[in-house]
């Protein structure tokens, strides 16, 4: 399984899609910003065209060549999709503490990037992975459906909770208010955020699986 990563890590990912991440990261640099766009930019951009290019290079039918099972291929190419959202993710968090001392007065209309927000952004990658990879591997060759779903479900996510985070005033104070000064309870949402995400992403490792095992490649 190590080596199927790092064939995918050094032949079948661009490596523009190493470096998308420090761009992405600066945006978090924009005073007041949106944001979960910062994380949502690996939907947008790096999945359809990553794997718009393992199809093209006839991906699959080189990996099923190889000595490997079914499960490894699905677990190392569910690796990769890991590696790449928490390079956007933690990037993402290191430029935010530029934020906060570029901008310390600054009043937030979207959620302002705290641990907790950080929690938030790991759930909507948890369901974004929950839905693309149990759908992609149908086929384990048709991505388009998947990647639409999946970051229409992503959005969705962020977009209620947003929504929720301005409306309702006990998301409010924790999110914006009083709770953004409670170390605890910001580091308490963003583990929760990584046991959800990690949870998701080995469920979906699961139905993929079960899934892909049923696909006939020819």
């Amino acid at each position: 399984m190590y080596n199927l990563v790092l064939k995918d890590l050094k032949l079948g990912v661009n490596p523009w899609f190493f470096v998308l991440p420090l761009i992405m990261g600066g945006l978090m640099l924009i005073p007041g910003w949106v944001y979960f766009l910062v994380p949502l930019y690996f939907c947008f951009i790096t999945v359809p065209n990553m794997f718009g290019g393992f199809k093209s290079q006839n991906d699959l039918i080189f990996s099923t060549m190889m000595p490997v099972t079914k499960p490894d291929i699905v677990k190392s190419r569910i690796a990769v999709i890991v590696i790449l959202e928490l390079m956007h993710l933690l990037i993402a968090m290191i430029f935010s503490i530029f934020t906060f001392r570029l901008y310390p007065h600054l009043t937030y209309i979207f959620f302002p990037p705290y641990m907790g927000f950080w929690g938030l952004c790991f759930i909507m990658l948890a369901v974004f992975n929950l839905i693309f990879i149990t759908m992609y591997y149908k086929t384990a060759y048709k991505y388009g459906a998947a990647t639409t779903a999946s970051t229409a479900a992503a959005i969705l996510f962020a977009g209620l909770v947003q929504w929720e985070g301005i409306q309702n005033s006990w998301m409010h104070s924790i999110f914006y208010g009083s709770g953004t000064e409670n170390t605890a309870l910001q580091f308490s949402i963003l583990i929760g955020g990584i046991l959800i995400f990690a949870a998701f992403t080995l469920l979906a490792y699961r139905i993929a699986v079960r899934r892909f095992l049923k696909v006939e490649i020819l």
